[in-house]
């Protein structure tokens, strides 16, 4: 590739457009055409085009080094290249590219590498038609910051302390996440809020669980959304995550400091803003060399002013001097990075979010015969830890969640051993003059007066399962969730075998009902609660301390998504 002189002598004079057809909008594409030239004569025969997906932060920056490419007069093969820059959010091309096989980008420059590492391991489960994806190095940074009005900010402590993850996570301080399957801010913040609740193997702990069912009840698409509260004055704006320079380029638009940042103490995850060379079959002869000269372009020194104006750091942190939190909201001191999740993690990330993320449509089953009225190691009654469990867990839950609840014993209501204190329906949905949640609160808070009688265990479980196929919503996940200290002592009811044989045929692959059951302390019947869970697709656990109730209903609800088949 070479830029000529168009005044060479010997050669013919190629025609320039005006400077004002330089820069153009292919309407049906949504692409920006940085650059065009006449492609008549000798010279040029015909363009050679230079697709780049940029996340649209960083559009402005990538067009001023097109435009600076582009007056080189860059040719290759004869063709004249033309960049075509499109701004796209990092998680629509991520989606797409692995399985892109009409017109991908040839360059790619996403928000962060958890996108383009997660982006290349998909393409190549791929096979060998997919795009490849070679990572090269970050073009600038930005730290995940704590963002929100300087009401609520100062409130936990800004500036005078650092917000800390840990307020983050807080279920008394109201934080909001923008969508972590669509937005960097709320990926990044997952991977943050991971590493401060996670295992090491990347598993979820109960207490990662709760967090995210706390801070996802009223999740955002996308941050843009949480910085529309703030910059409006919306005195109940929560605080959210974001990007440094997203703050700073909001204050600027703004024409005021409206949003403040805080750098956490635990540390944060910087977005990198990798180039990626993305590589196909069939690519047009010549990309490969344009796509270099165009990478020096994004690399050169006046793209790295460009950044800098534009409010990123260097790619190893460095902020532009001048910035100050009185003006500015933000303030270019060196921040601690944490290690970026590898695409395993990313995976088991999204996983984690799309299960505690979906709507649930669940019936509560709660044993209260004679033996839940033992005391446990707390001094609370079976029962009273299960009701607690279950209150916090429900506490947890958007109120489009479908919840009811039942309680069982032998001949609780003949003929049946179960009784019904809550229809199933949404939480927010009034009942008998106030919500479903409330009433749910009120119907868990009478399960000790009612504890007396047998194990209905068996006929109880079946109950259970029908009542929730029967009445089925494909637009949830529809589970069962039944705690019990015993085994089943109904002499008139359904034997293990017959039941487990009954709702191995009952179950439909099309409407499942997975069923999560719960064996309170060492006298539950955990060989009976596996095979009823393994004949639906679900699972067993046993709870032998009040405070394990709660994370084993935590787990469950991380398993929904997978159910049957995790």
């Amino acid at each position: 590739m070479t830029a000529r002189n168009p005044d060479d002598p010997g050669r013919f004079r190629r025609v320039l457009l005006p400077v004002g057809a330089l820069i153009g909008v292919v309407a049906a594409a949504g692409i920006t055409v940085v650059a065009l030239r006449a492609t008549s004569g000798p010279e040029c025969k015909g363009t050679l085009p230079l697709k780049i997906a940029v996340t649209p932060a960083i559009e402005e920056v990538v067009r001023g080094a097109a435009d600076d490419y582009q007056a080189t007069q860059p040719m290759v093969e004869g063709k004249c290249v033309q960049v075509q820059v499109e701004a796209r959010g990092a998680a629509d091309v991520a989606n797409e590219l692995p399985t892109a096989q009409i017109n991908p980008p040839a360059l790619w420059v996403p928000d962060s590498s958890m996108w383009a590492a997660e982006t290349q391991r998909q393409a190549g489960d791929e096979g060998e038609e997919a795009p490849r994806l070679d990572i090269l190095d970050p073009l600038a940074s930005s730290p995940l910051v704590i963002a929100g009005s300087e009401a609520s900010m100062s409130a936990l402590g800004w500036p005078i302390t650092p917000v800390t993850w840990a307020k983050v996570v807080d279920p008394k301080v109201p934080v909001t996440l923008s969508d972590p399957t669509t937005s960097t801010e709320g990926l990044a913040t997952l991977a943050v809020i991971r590493a401060q609740l996670g295992n090491p193997d990347g598993t979820p702990k109960p207490e990662l669980i709760g967090a995210l069912l706390r801070v996802g009840r009223n999740a955002l698409p996308s941050v843009r959304d949480a910085f529309g509260k703030v910059v409006q004055g919306d005195e109940n704006a929560p605080v959210f995550t974001a990007s440094e320079q997203s703050v700073l380029a909001a204050n600027r638009t703004a024409g005021s400091r409206r949003v403040v940042a805080s750098y956490p103490k635990e540390g944060t995850v910087s977005f990198d803003y990798p180039l990626v060379r993305v590589t196909r079959s069939g690519e047009q002869a010549g990309t490969a060399q344009a796509a270099d000269g165009f990478a020096k372009a994004l690399r050169a020194g006046r793209t790295a002013q460009r950044f800098a104006e534009a409010g990123f750091r260097t790619p190893d942190g460095k902020a532009p001097g001048g910035w100050t939190n009185e003006e500015d909201g933000v303030r270019g001191d060196d921040v601690a990075v944490l290690r970026t999740p590898d695409p395993d993690q990313v995976s088991e990330l999204l996983r984690t979010w799309g299960a505690v993320s979906l709507d649930t449509r669940l019936l509560a089953v709660l044993d209260v015969s004679g033996s839940m009225a033992e005391k446990m190691s707390n001094g609370q009654t079976r029962v009273e830890a299960a009701r607690e469990a279950a209150l916090t867990a429900l506490g947890m839950l958007p109120d489009t969640s479908e919840i009811g609840l039942w309680a069982f014993s032998t001949n609780k209501k003949p003929p049946n051993d179960w009784i019904e204190l809550v229809p199933m329906g949404p939480l927010g949905e009034p009942i008998g003059g106030a919500p479903r949640r409330v009433q749910l609160q009120k119907g868990a808070g009478g399960l000790p007066a009612l504890v007396g009688g047998g194990t209905a265990l068996h006929e109880t479980a079946l109950a259970a399962f029908r009542q929730v196929q029967r009445t089925y919503d494909p637009s949830k996940i529809n589970s069962v969730t039944l705690i019990t200290d015993g085994s089943n002592d109904d002499i008139s009811s359904i034997d293990l075998p017959a039941l487990v044989a009954t709702l191995k045929q009952e179950v439909d692959p099309a409407r499942p009902v997975p069923m999560i059951m719960v064996g309170l302390g060492a006298d539950a019947d955990m060989n009976a609660l596996r095979q009823i869970a393994e004949a639906t697709g679900g699972k067993a656990y046993q709870a032998m301390e009040p405070e394990d109730i709660r994370g084993v209903l935590l787990d469950g609800i991380s398993q929904r998504r997978c159910r049957p088949n995790c």
